[in-house]
């Protein structure tokens, strides 16, 4: 009866905060799996189901680690209804996600209430971590980022124009979203600040496909360039029409856009377009050969994305910090607020909001079909 007693009050120590079955831990990764943005998406779940899988082999923990995908569309409302089942669930103890700034800022709220992390490994909207030090921010601080947001992003990009392109004249348009709108104003703040001519500042909606009326107009203001807020799809499809039109001005985006898929919808128009990138990009990374190596093996003839090397990194911090802390939500996340976690992206700590320390953003430009750094 005695050590009956013991191991049933063990298996409740072990399983508080976690889940019902203390054998099985789980990391949801939220992202849209399907649309226009599903392939970013796929990449960044390849990612920490690789993650996972090399923790298991090593067997780090005394129970299994599985992932859950959820597909929440890139649409905001479905990122809610996402969030809403990830935290029913009480085996799931670390959310690797959301890709979209937009999804990430709504879900985010649901996470804190339930006292689960969040780790996005791409979302870049300041609002996303700048809400925890609100006054109206009652919840847990549960939010964290391993890239860098878009008032560091766009400002680099406007200080290249400013001094390495020497250009001044320039529209601006964005896809409404709190990512594209939010970069698209980062830059142009930044780039008004530096003695720039904003000639416009428009605004699209997703899914939008014909451009030329927009693209007519700001043809005839003379600009030397465009940048562009927004995803690979509509910024491709800008380019491609801007050269039916023999509109010669430079085209800008953010990291959004820096993915080989612009390039199934641009073509060769993609050629001489500049691309800001948070981070190193990956095939120029040395710390994250190993990790292309094992990626391609396992995923044989998946192109890697621009994000996976980051999802890669926060499902690793959250697997380090699980180490450290049990299966426990909230031992959880006060571990993760004092990470040190030396990984492919260099030394990664999080300050008081949750962002990462790592400020790195890196410009590249369409050379023959490819990306290369000019910066």
């Amino acid at each position: 009866m005695r050590k009956l007693l013991f191991f049933s009050a063990l298996a409740l120590v072990f399983g508080a905060g976690c889940s019902a079955k203390s054998d099985v831990v789980r990391l949801a990764v939220a992202v849209p799996l399907t649309g226009d943005i599903g392939t970013e998406g796929q990449g960044i779940r390849r990612a920490v189901e690789l993650a996972v899988e090399e923790a298991n082999a090593l067997k780090k923990f005394p129970f299994k680690i599985e992932v859950r995908a959820f597909d929440d569309r890139a649409d905001p409302k479905e990122a809610v209804s996402v969030a809403n089942i990830i935290v029913s669930d009480p085996a799931v103890l670390a959310v690797i996600g959301h890709y979209n700034s937009g999804c990430s800022i709504p879900a985010s709220q649901v996470y804190a209430r339930a006292g689960i992390p969040m780790i996005s490994p791409s979302s870049t909207n300041p609002k996303l971590t700048q809400q925890q030090l609100e006054p109206n921010w009652t919840l847990p601080r549960s939010v964290f980022r391993v890239v860098p947001t878009d008032d560091v992003q766009g400002s680099f990009a406007a200080d290249f124009i400013i001094e390495k392109l020497k250009m001044k004249k320039f529209c601006i348009v964005h896809d409404k979203t709190p990512y594209g709108q939010g970069l698209a104003e980062q830059f142009r703040d930044r780039f008004l600040s530096r003695d720039g001519v904003m000639l416009s500042f428009d605004g699209i909606a997703t899914g939008d496909r014909d451009f030329k009326a927009l693209l007519t107009r700001l043809k005839s203001l003379k600009p030397e360039g465009i940048y562009f807020g927004g995803l690979y799809m509509e910024f491709g499809l800008m380019v491609k029409q801007s050269k039916e039109l023999n509109f010669k001005a430079v085209f800008f985006s953010g990291d959004g856009s820096k993915t080989n898929e612009l390039f199934k919808v641009a073509a060769q128009a993609a050629e001489g377009a500049y691309l800001s990138i948070t981070g190193i990009p990956v095939e120029h990374l040395a710390s994250a050969k190993s990790f292309l190596d094992k990626y391609h093996a396992k995923f044989s003839g998946m192109d890697v994305k621009p994000f996976d090397h980051f999802g890669y990194e926060a499902a690793n911090i959250a697997l380090d910090a699980l180490s450290k802390a049990g299966p426990d939500r909230a031992k959880l996340l006060d571990e993760l607020r004092g990470t040190r976690y030396e990984g492919i992206l260099g030394m990664t700590e999080f300050d008081d909001k949750g962002d990462t320390k790592n400020k790195i953003i890196t410009m590249t430009r369409v050379k023959n079909g490819a990306f290369e750094i000019v910066n």
